[in-house]
């Protein structure tokens, strides 16, 4: 069975860090320290949401001479409702699973 878009467990960590406040900018580099993903799997993410148009993407210009502006990001409605919808998903394939217990060893 194909995965579904979007269903990755690391997008759902980034859905699950946009959907803590839903309405605020959030910079990458808070997002990734919060989900724990080095940039190379978090942009990647980041760039397919936005061109998918579930997030919201701008610059902030830099605050001191020198400095590069930064990019934010956050969930639009339709984002948002696809990280819940995924979030609920992925709860249940979790449920489903049958619960695995460790084999006991017998010594030898």
């Amino acid at each position: 069975m194909p995965r579904l878009p979007h269903s990755s467990p690391q997008t759902l960590r980034v859905f699950d860090a946009l959907l803590a406040e839903p309405a605020t900018w959030r910079y990458g580099y808070d997002l990734s320290r919060e989900t724990g993903l080095a940039s190379g799997s978090l942009y990647p993410i980041l760039i397919r949401l936005a061109e998918a148009d579930l997030l919201e993407t701008r610059w902030e210009p830099a605050e001191q001479p020198g400095r590069p502006p930064r990019h934010l990001y956050r969930l639009t409605a339709d984002g948002a409702a696809l990280a819940l919808q995924r979030r609920r998903e992925a709860a249940a394939r979790a449920a489903a699973r049958p619960a695995t217990r460790p084999v006991p060893r017998t010594a030898s």
